[in-house]
């Protein structure tokens, strides 16, 4: 049986189009609470604030968003994730407790540079039910 080639990492054979493997992630409200994501707005944490505040769930922080995207792009780039990459975000929709979200990305520019390729990857969240949360892109520098 062979691996699954989404799992690949980012190489100079990689086409533009490659779709990365996918990161599923639970807003669960234990880590959405936690003092790694800051603790300082209740309405990230606390079922009873958010509602009075007019939210009908804990909402996750953006950064959350960003670390699991982060992840996606470190599992196929490995270290060039660490060397002259960027990544950008922009938050479209919140993440409700308890929601499901998942983390995709396709390579949609591959530029020649040095003796490698600079890739482009728009990467994105969203809910099962296909809403995007969070939307941008990434960029690293691979065989260069």
């Amino acid at each position: 049986m062979s691996a699954d080639p989404r799992f690949a990492p980012i190489d100079r054979d990689t086409p533009v189009g490659f779709e990365l493997a996918p990161i599923f992630k639970k807003a669960a409200i234990q880590l959405m609470g936690s003092r790694l994501w800051g603790r300082f707005n209740p309405n990230h944490w606390d079922p009873v604030y958010a509602a009075e505040t007019g939210l009908d769930a804990p909402i996750q922080t953006g950064e959350m968003s960003s670390a699991y995207l982060a992840e996606m792009c470190v599992n196929h780039l490995g270290a060039a994730m660490f060397r002259n990459a960027r990544m950008v975000c922009k938050y479209v929709a919140s993440t409700r407790a308890e929601e499901v979200i998942v983390c995709r990305g396709v390579v949609s520019e591959k530029t020649p540079k040095g003796g490698g390729y600079r890739f482009k990857i728009d990467i994105w969240c969203e809910n099962e039910a296909g809403e995007k949360k969070t939307v941008g892109w990434a960029e690293a520098d691979v065989g260069v």
